[in-house]
């Protein structure tokens, strides 16, 4: 199979094991790229045949760029998973087919749906799912953006195409709401530098586009979410998600994570941007402050 996995890690003893248990299925190469993990996780991935890489952590992009540059890929293609992501059964049979013959030249990237699992629950309402993610790519063809402090996004310039089964994410570890609380009070602050920087660099990766990749779209909804006023914001989000997308259905475990998630960590975002604004004097702020 011309097809490497690479997976990002820091203490992951809870989530790795499953993610190695699927991808394993795929007879592939796998490496880890480990920021200094003091867990069992380096031990794991040991156990699962995988290749552990150190490297220091300092964004997901930068982490992933380096892994790109530095790791000895010797496949063109590479899924990029974290660790608490997880392939279904049809997800691994399909992508078998797909290698089983070679891939369309003219293809450099495959988007997955993500089914996102909170608590237990898989949140499928709310305009949470089908969320379609890009984690396959033609390594000699990926590119990253610098300006992603928090969350990472493979691009490729190319066209792309939208494999039909599902990546499953689910983080053990946010089984205890108070994890899940404390790392997004650090990742409010991280987004809100991040929306900082996109103020004023009107360039990007790709051009947004409502019509365009599901990459292109998402870029498009988050340029008119900046032009949106702080604090209300936050609101008019979770009123979208609950109600005008139906996310009371997901049930209690549904209420907190629209809630939380669209509204409560929404505040703190603007909360930290609106300190950003008003202290910073028209100055960029840097990534390690």
């Amino acid at each position: 199979m011309d097809l490497s996995v690479v997976i990002l890690t820091w203490n992951e003893e809870q989530n790795l094991p499953r993610c190695l248990e699927s991808v394993e299925r795929l007879g592939c190469p796998v490496y880890i790229v480990d920021s200094g993990s003091t867990d069992g996780t380096c031990a794991i991935a040991a156990r699962y045949g995988a290749s552990v890489v150190e490297h220091a952590f300092r964004t997901h992009s930068e982490q992933w760029d380096w892994a790109m540059r530095n790791l000895p890929l010797e496949t063109r293609w590479v899924l990029g998973l974290d660790s608490d992501q997880s392939l279904t059964p049809e997800l691994i049979a399909e992508l078998r087919q797909l290698f089983s013959k070679p891939v369309p030249e003219e293809i450099e990237g495959y988007y997955v749906t993500r089914r996102q699992i909170f608590r237990g629950q898989w949140i499928k309402h709310g305009g949470y799912y089908p969320k379609r993610l890009l984690k396959m790519f033609r390594r000699d063809k990926v590119f990253f953006d610098s300006n992603d402090l928090l969350d990472h996004h493979f691009y490729v310039p190319g066209r792309t195409a939208i494999l039909k089964h599902d990546l499953i994410e689910d983080n053990r570890k946010e089984q205890d709401l108070g994890f899940w609380m404390h790392k997004h009070i650090r990742y409010a602050d991280l987004v809100a530098r991040e929306e900082f920087r996109r103020i004023s660099d009107t360039g990007g990766p790709l051009k947004p586009s409502l019509f365009g990749s599901p990459d292109q779209r998402g870029l498009a909804l988050r340029a008119g979410w900046r032009k949106l006023p702080l604090y209300i914001r936050p609101a008019l989000y979770f009123c979208y998600r609950y109600f005008a997308r139906f996310g009371w259905i997901d049930g209690k475990q549904g209420f907190l994570f629209h809630f939380l998630h669209a509204f409560w960590f929404r505040v703190l975002v603007d909360a930290n941007l609106d300190e950003i604004l008003n202290s910073a004097g028209g100055a960029m702020p840097r990534t390690g402050d």
